[in-house]
Formats: structure tokens, sequence, C-alpha cells
């Protein structure tokens, strides 16, 4: 399913793209500044939004308010049948489980605690989801990949256990897995579908802060309170999806004589088997279920080409995050996302401002979606995909935006997903007009090319970019860049103290946008369409293409 990204030498035998920009695009980016920058932000973290949680109040409030702008800049609607909004439902769980979970070996009981030790949530649209003295067995990464030789059941019949398992993918081969770059593999999300479709009732993530990417506080706000999903379909499910600390993983596997590091040397190895642990265990969540709606909003600007206008561009954000949940230490409830990601939406909807202001329109239209449940699961952008109003072949790229730069200016652009298509030119290009330099993601071991909304794009096979601020910061020492974006992820992601700040620079994020929406342009202008590079694990799902329109 998941082969390495592009090799240097794919990159090196890529033909550069030509930038072409319409007329006055650079003139137009000019309209991109603080204010645009920072009202929509100052309204969508504002506390009355309640954090913008899906099918709650403030997610209404948010999608009239983009609606909103969108209109007043001058776009057209976007949406089916002529509207602003692409509605879809969705069912809300919101699962309580035990103070205590109870396992047993060898005549003995271990308990993890609630919060501190163990996270459960319910992964069946249900009132209650339970696993009844099912057997826990370590199946080490819970990877299957047959392009790597890699697979972590070996036939083994898994049916009604409870799978632990490592975060993350084998990571210190760069031949295997892509080394330390995260896959689609490593994400939390692969392996709980891996589980469901072997046939498990449960699986266990073992959390560590370097394998997530994030502190266990991050799991705590992110798997707690209601969940949401889209309506389930036939697809396999698990009763029950946790993480486990670290400690108390090693804890548990001490009482059944088990040493987690021995284990995990042992998954080291293509030869690995799963090990059954002796250990069994029962755990029942109530849950309350609701059964909501929420909605992508969607603005077009049609192209000018009559050849080219029913292809397309799209500048994607997502406006949700975790609405109001446990209090912080000052007492603050609601997660107001200002970071992640009101700025997202102000870049999109900037961007849609600056387009505006052409003297004419490219030649390919422009769509500025600004999607739903990112935080959820991708649904909204996932949603799009199935669901797009230009069909996927259509859809020549998705510029995303997800956290914006706060910080300052910097010299260089960090791409997720470096080395996927001929996207990477088309940026290296108009970053070098910038004076800046495309640089690979600094931490290509936390996976974010499949963390945000150009993956659902990727699904489908249209290429995506997805790019940030660097860690090159103009007027700070060597390594500021680094120590202040790990600062900032430990003291505020997925936390209460997301706010806006009136302290925020935003130069850095006023040329970021400016990058983004250049790029887009000049994409909406090309004669041929962007294309996946030679061997990456999209280019399958998309024809290579066709001969340029003239």
């Amino acid at each position: 399913m998941i082969v390495a990204a592009a090799t240097a030498a794919s990159l090196a035998l890529a033909a550069p793209p030509a930038v072409v920009l319409p007329p006055g695009a650079e003139q137009a980016a000019k309209r991109i500044d603080r204010a645009t920058l920072a009202g929509p932000v100052r309204f969508l973290a504002d506390d009355l939004l309640e954090g913008r949680a899906p099918s709650h109040r403030g997610d209404a409030l948010a999608r009239l308010y983009v609606a909103s702008a969108m209109e007043s800049l001058g776009l057209q609607p976007g949406g089916p049948g002529g509207s602003w909004e692409q509605r879809f439902s969705l069912v809300g769980i919101d699962s309580k489980a035990p103070e205590v979970w109870t396992f047993r070996t060898g005549g003995h009981e271990v308990g993890l605690t609630y919060w501190t030790e163990f996270i459960a949530a319910s992964g069946v649209q249900a009132p209650t989801a339970a696993i009844n003295d099912a057997p826990l067995v370590f199946v080490g990464y819970g990877i299957q990949a047959p392009e790597y030789g890699w697979d972590d059941f070996k036939g083994a019949d898994l049916k009604g256990k409870v799978l632990l398992m490592m975060n993350n993918d084998p990571d210190w081969d760069p031949n295997l897995f892509a080394g330390v770059r995260r896959l689609y593999y490593g994400r939390w999300s692969y392996k709980y579908e891996s589980a469901a479709r072997a046939g498990a009732v449960g699986a266990i993530i073992i959390h560590t802060t370097p394998s997530a990417g994030y502190g266990w506080p991050v799991v705590q706000n992110s798997w707690t309170g209601e969940q949401f999903e889209l309506p389930a379909g036939s697809e396999p499910r698990l009763q029950v999806r946790a993480w486990t600390t670290e400690a108390a993983t090693r804890k548990l596997l001490a009482a059944a004589g088990f040493d987690l590091d021995r284990l995990e040397a042992q998954a080291r190895s293509r030869d690995f088997t799963p090990v059954d642990l002796g250990i069994r265990t029962s755990i029942a969540l109530a849950s309350t279920l609701s059964h909501g709606e929420t909605g992508n909003v969607l603005g077009l600007i049609p192209g000018s080409d009559p050849a080219l206008k029913d292809e397309v561009v799209v500048f994607s954000a997502h406006y949700d995050h975790l609405g109001i949940g446990k209090p912080d230490a000052r007492g603050d409830t609601i997660y107001n996302g200002a970071v992640d990601n009101a700025t997202g939406v102000a870049q999109v909807l900037a961007i849609a401002k600056a387009a505006m202001a052409l003297p004419e329109r490219p030649r390919r239209s422009l769509l500025f979606a600004v999607v739903s449940c990112e935080e959820s699961g991708l649904l909204g952008s996932a949603y799009y995909a199935a669901h797009p109003t230009f069909p996927a072949d259509k859809i020549a790229a998705d510029i995303n935006f997800d956290a914006g730069n706060i910080f300052g200016k910097t010299r260089d652009v960090a791409l997720v997903g470096m080395g996927k298509s001929t996207l990477d030119g088309v940026l290296e290009a108009l970053a070098a007009r910038q004076g800046r330099v495309v640089t690979d993601e600094p931490f290509p071991d936390r996976g974010a090319y499949y963390r945000s909304d150009q993956f659902s794009f990727a699904r489908v096979g249209v290429p995506g970019l997805y790019f940030k601020g660097g860690i090159d910061y103009l007027g700070r020492p060597p390594g500021w860049g680094k120590e202040v974006a790990e600062a900032w992820l430990k003291a505020h992601y997925h936390q209460p103290s997301d706010e806006f700040s009136e302290t925020w620079n935003f130069d850095g994020m006023i040329e970021d946008t400016q990058l983004g929406f250049l790029a887009g342009l000049a994409v909406a202008q090309a004669d041929g369409m962007p294309a996946w590079l030679p061997g990456d694990e999209f280019a399958r799902l998309r024809p290579a293409p066709a001969a340029p329109a003239r």
C-alpha cells in the first residue's frame, strides 16, 4: 500500500515545471496583509465560538462566518445546487471508560488508571462497546506491507483478541519504510484500521512522545469527550481503541513476565511473529450517541480558459477544533484552536481576496474549501474527496494550509512531503523569488503529510502542497526556530491556551500565504497538470497527465 517517497535520482529526472503567472498576480498578492489575516483568526478563535466542535453551535457560526466572508469577497457559491455548503451527517460518540482497566495474568490482576495510564474510546456507534475476557497479543508495529516484505501478523488468528502495538513504523533503515520519515503505516489511524481488518476486538497503541510526535496530554485531550465520525458503513470496526503510557505498559508486561524493550527488539525484524502475552482483559464503555450535521464551506472563482475551466485548483484549510473539554490549570475549558487552525482559514480567505483582485481570471477555476472535522480524522476533506464538486481527475492540485507561522519571517520554506510530486518545482521557483529556499520538513518522523487535509486528496490521486515557514528565522540565532516550535507544541498544541495573541508576528504568515497564492495561480495557469513523481505511493491512483491543452 505505501512505498517510499521518490529518491533524489527521481527528483533529478523530473523536468522542472515552467512557472507562469496570470497578469497582475504579484501585485494582487500584496492585498494579503496583517489585517486580512488577523481579523478572521480573532473571530474564529473567540470564546463565543466555543472551540468550533463539529455539529455544535460554534461549528454553525464558523460556517456562517466563512460563507459570509466568501460572499462579501465576490466568490460564487461552490457547493451542491449553488449553495455555499456541502453538508453531511455526523455521529457523535461520548464514551465513558471505567476508572480502572483490569488485566489478569497468572492469577494476578493489574489495574491501569484512566487518564493517567490509559485512554480508551469506543470504536462502534452503539450505546456500549465491550471486550469480554479477550487475550492480549503483542503484534509489534501492527503493519502488513508486502512491498517491503513486512508482515507483523504472519497469518496468526487474531480474531476476538486485543492487539498491543508500537507507534510509528520501522525507522532505522532509509531503504525500509523511508527511514525516519514516517509513512501512513506509522499513523494511529492505519494501526486501528489494520487491527480491525484482522478481526481484533480492540487495539492498544503504546504512547511515547518520540514515537507519537506529541506528549500524553495531546492523547488525553484529543481522545476524550465527544468523538465524531461519519455514519458507519460495512467496514470492519474495533470495539475499543485505546492508548497506554509507556510506563503503564511496562508495568503490565512485567506482571506477565515480559520486558517491553525485548519485545520491541524482536519487533524490529521481518521474522517477528505475534506474541501471546498470557494476559486477558475485559472492559465496557458506555457511550452517549448524538446525530448532527456539519459541512464544508465552498467558494468558487470560475476559470477563464474554455478548455481548462472545468479543471480546478483547490485551496483548503480546516475550521474545526476540539470544542469544550477538560479544564486546564487555569480552569479554561475552551479549546480555541487559534493557530490550529483559524490561521489556515484566514490564509485561504486572504488568498480569495487576492484572487478577486486579479485583473483577469486564471485559466483554471479556483475552489476555496474550508472544511470540517479535520481533528476527527480528516472527515470533512475525506467527504469532499468522496463527493467532489469537481471529479478527482479534474482537480489539478490541493494547496493546504494548517497552523500558520506566528513567529516571523524565515529564510526557508518547510515542505511537508517533499519529493512526492512536480509541485515541488513550482514551490521552489516561487520561493526563490522571495529570496527563500525550500527545505525538507524539520520533523519528518512525525508523519505530518498524513495528518492534514491534503492527504484526503492524495488518497484519490490529487497531488498537494502542504508547506510551512521553516525554522531559519531572520534576526534569530541558529536553532531558535526549532526550539520555539517544540516549545509551542508542548505548551499549546490541542490545549485551551491555543488562543489569539496581539504579540504574534504575522510577517512570516503573510509571506507564506503570498507564496501559496502564487503557487496555486501557477498551477491554474499552466498548460498541463501536476503529476506524482515515479514510484510515489500515490502515483498509481492517477494516470499520467495527458498532452497539454492548446
